[in-house]
């Protein structure tokens, strides 16, 4: 799904928008044991529960796709053959009423999460009639009804006793202990809104931690091995570039990769297009190319990147460097360069010591305080 469609969905989580009649799923402990269904009606009008519901399944299509939404793909014989993918489907045309089905989708999702403490499990499902629009911009009719459904795994946090102040008696009360209904953690959607049409091919994966990729949630629910979690994919490509580089892994030759990509990031942004852009190996050996890197290092990054990632892999931007930063670090001392001012850090050998070195543009501050430099 592109960011458009994500948005096009997103904006459907509205009791006037949408048409989630209920939420349903169940209350969950630390011992992976069931202790409540849930079945909340989510009502027209102001009811504030409904929409306090609907915006926590909202934030399962939350951040950036790549990082915190990725694909999991289904191939053909999945849909036909995967006993995920009919549980998956069967949740979706029975609305969620069909209870032997989720007692089944309970089970996989508790027997492959531990968290310390309570979580709920939420699912909803919602009937979206997709209009076209023609070329003066009115509706031109209905294309298609899509069907699908979204899961949030949201951990459940003890609300301790407190103090809470009434401003129409000016007065403070106590609040007994109580529990709170965390963000999601994890989640999904199925099935996907591709083109602005029904994909039952693929769903999108939801996890509000970056270093976090939940295989075992991934294997019971979708049958599937997740990608590498995004903080993991920035180490491995870190780590890829040492080893195909060696002694020649300078502050130059990165900076070279980095330049690169980040160019390429522009021009995706000028372009408009809807399509998320991707890396490949070809992007990182194209820059080290050009810096100067012999053949034989630049055919064993090629080894080195098909080792860490898989033949054919392609990264998100986002994963491989921070937006508009670059950073430079020893043991002792961290420097933060805005990346369009990479050229401004240098390194050097003086006397046998070696050094990170800074040109000095315009002001310098200590603390806040206005420094000369001699």
């Amino acid at each position: 799904m592109t960011e458009r469609e994500i948005r096009e969905i997103k904006r459907r989580f509205r009791p006037e928008k949408g048409n989630i009649s209920r939420v349903v799923g169940c209350f969950v402990n630390e011992n992976k044991q069931i202790l409540a269904h849930i079945a909340q009606p989510i009502a027209m009008g102001d009811s504030i529960v409904g929409d306090k519901l609907l915006a926590t399944l909202k934030k399962t299509l939350s951040g950036a796709v790549g990082t915190s939404l990725t694909d999991i793909a289904f191939s053909t014989r999945d849909t036909t053959e995967s006993e995920e993918h009919a549980l998956l489907m069967g949740l979706v045309k029975t609305r969620l009423s069909d209870n032997d089905l989720l007692a089944k989708f309970y089970e996989k999702v508790t027997e492959s999460l531990q968290f310390e403490g309570n979580y709920v499990i939420l699912l909803a499902v919602d009937s979206y009639d997709v209009f076209t629009k023609s070329s003066d911009g009115e509706s031109a009719g209905s294309e298609e009804v899509f069907h699908y459904m979204v899961c949030a795994v949201c951990p459940v946090k003890n609300l301790a006793e407190a103090l809470s102040f009434g401003e129409a008696d000016k007065l403070f009360r106590l609040i007994s202990p109580s529990l709170i209904l965390s963000s999601p953690e994890l989640g999904f959607m199925f099935p996907t809104f591709d083109d602005r049409k029904t994909n039952i091919y693929d769903a999108l994966f939801y996890t509000r931690n970056l270093g976090e990729n939940y295989p075992d949630f991934v294997s019971r629910v979708f049958g599937k091995t997740p990608k590498m979690a995004p903080t993991v994919q920035t180490a491995t490509f870190g780590d890829c570039l040492r080893e195909a580089l060696g002694e020649e892994c300078s502050y130059d030759a990165v900076r070279a990769v980095y330049t690169q990509i980040d160019a390429m990031v522009e021009a995706h942004k000028e372009s408009r297009d809807p399509e998320p852009l991707v890396i490949g190996k070809e992007t990182v050996r194209s820059a080290l190319s050009d810096f100067g890197v012999e053949e034989e290092r630049l055919e064993r990054l090629e080894e080195v990147f098909d080792e860490s990632f898989g033949v054919g892999a392609m990264l998100h931007p986002r994963n491989l460097l921070k937006k508009g930063k670059f950073e430079v670090s020893t043991p002792a001392v961290q420097i933060k360069v805005d990346a369009e001012h990479r050229d401004l850090v240098t390194t050097q050998e003086i006397g046998g010591v070696k050094y990170v070195m800074i040109r000095a543009e315009g002001a310098v501050e200590v603390n806040g305080i206005m420094i000369d430099i001699d």
